[in-house]
């Protein structure tokens, strides 16, 4: 089996996103309306409140938390491939609050833009699906065919 497949370049898309919206679901919209199915993305910004969490490796669940503070987006950067035919996205982010203290990890939805700059890359190439894997619970790419 393949184990990688060369992909290149396609579009780049610098939006600014919008106000008080879920940012994980305005990225897949922004791919939905624009038929991205891979890509990788980089945002700079802030969020009015979050929720990120963390992997339990042991009893293959995540475990999250919500904060309704403020918080600068130190980095996040992340995926879109495709999970049953729609693009989904993978987000980390390292956030900072006013004092400067940060803490990191997955983002998940009902994370809210205060203001936020996406850059995406579009990747051209075979669509990557994420499929379930039994040894890690989770929903990971599955490697090309030949």
């Amino acid at each position: 089996m393949k184990q990688w497949v060369p992909y290149t370049n396609g579009r780049r898309f610098l939006i600014r996103l919008a106000h008080q919206r879920d940012l994980i679901q305005s990225i897949e919209e922004l791919c939905r309306k624009a038929s991205i199915q891979t890509a990788t993305f980089s945002i700079i910004g802030a969020v009015s409140s979050i929720t990120i969490g963390a992997y339990d490796q042991q009893q293959q669940v995540y475990v999250t938390f919500n904060k309704n503070e403020p918080y600068e987006i130190a980095s996040c950067s992340g995926n879109v491939t495709l999970k049953n035919g729609n693009p989904i996205v993978h987000a980390h982010a390292i956030l900072s609050d006013e004092q400067g203290k940060t803490l990191g990890g997955h983002l998940f939805s009902e994370t809210l833009i205060f203001a936020a700059e996406i850059d995406i890359q579009e990747l051209t190439g075979p669509p990557l699906q994420r499929t379930y894997d039994d040894i890690t619970g989770l929903y990971l790419w599955k490697p090309p065919s030949e």
